[in-house]
């Protein structure tokens, strides 16, 4: 697939985190099923997850809105206090393990080193604030995302959410005082690219870290959702955006 950017030149790279930075997502639902089911144990559903079965079932979500959602399966309605309650014991369990756990990766911080003499990166995620750092420390990514580019759709907003709503993207933008199609949004999963196209974000997908017997579903759920092209590796977004004329546009 090849793609064109209608707005030019690009100034800002949204970088999505879990399962985009780094490979979090495996374990972080390794730490997040054993509180989400200590959670189902204290609404009283009989309902259980593995980890890898949670993890198929809300990708790209964070634990706020999968705990509202199985709440309300079960014909539940959560207390705004029990719901923060669990919100925290969650954030702290997986903060933990995933710092625990990361590694640095060359094939993400040597091209985003690169990327970043021409453009601005920020982070633009689902997780909590707290669980972004963590990662990006333990990554040695942290130096590449300044504090202020930093934007969590579980903090950063006056009222929390979650991908696919494009409030936490809008948001971004706004700060960053950059158009949308002055931006490129990068993301692995399809609510997250929802939520970058919705807020009118060029998007490209990136499955460099998604189990490779679901790729071409993931390749297929990006383009669904209106992504310019999938990469399997940071490597490959380098000659796109080689390809744009720095200063061209309007």
């Amino acid at each position: 697939m090849t793609f064109s950017f209608p707005d030019l030149p690009l100034e800002a790279l949204l970088c999505d985190a879990d399962g985009c930075l780094f490979p979090s997502e495996v374990p972080a639902f390794d730490a997040s099923a054993e509180v989400t089911n200590s959670f189902l144990a204290e609404i009283g559903s009989s309902t259980r997850f593995s980890a890898e079965e949670l993890r198929l079932a809300t990708t790209g979500q964070n634990f706020r809105t999968t705990a509202a959602a199985l709440a309300s399966a079960e014909g539940r309605r959560l207390a705004p206090a029990a719901l923060e309650r669990w919100v925290e014991v969650e954030r702290k369990t997986v903060t933990a393990h995933l710092g625990k756990v990361l590694r640095p990766d060359a094939r993400v911080g040597e091209p985003l080193e690169r990327l970043a003499a021409s453009h601005a990166l920020a982070v633009v995620t689902s997780s909590a604030r707290a669980r972004l750092d963590a990662c990006l420390a333990a990554t040695d990514l942290e130096g590449l995302f300044r504090l202020e580019r930093r934007f969590s759709a579980e903090n950063s907003l006056p009222v929390p959410t979650s991908k696919p709503d494009p409030a936490i993207y809008v948001h971004a933008l706004e700060q960053l005082r950059v158009r949308p199609r002055r931006a490129l949004a990068i993301e692995d999963s399809a609510p997250g690219a929802t939520a970058a196209v919705r807020a009118g974000c060029l998007t490209v997908g990136n499955v460099m870290f998604v189990p490779a017997a679901e790729r071409a579903q993931r390749k297929a759920d990006l383009e669904a959702v209106g992504v310019i092209d999938v990469i399997s590796s940071w490597e490959e977004l380098e000659p796109l955006l080689e390809s744009v004329a720095v200063g061209a546009g309007p």
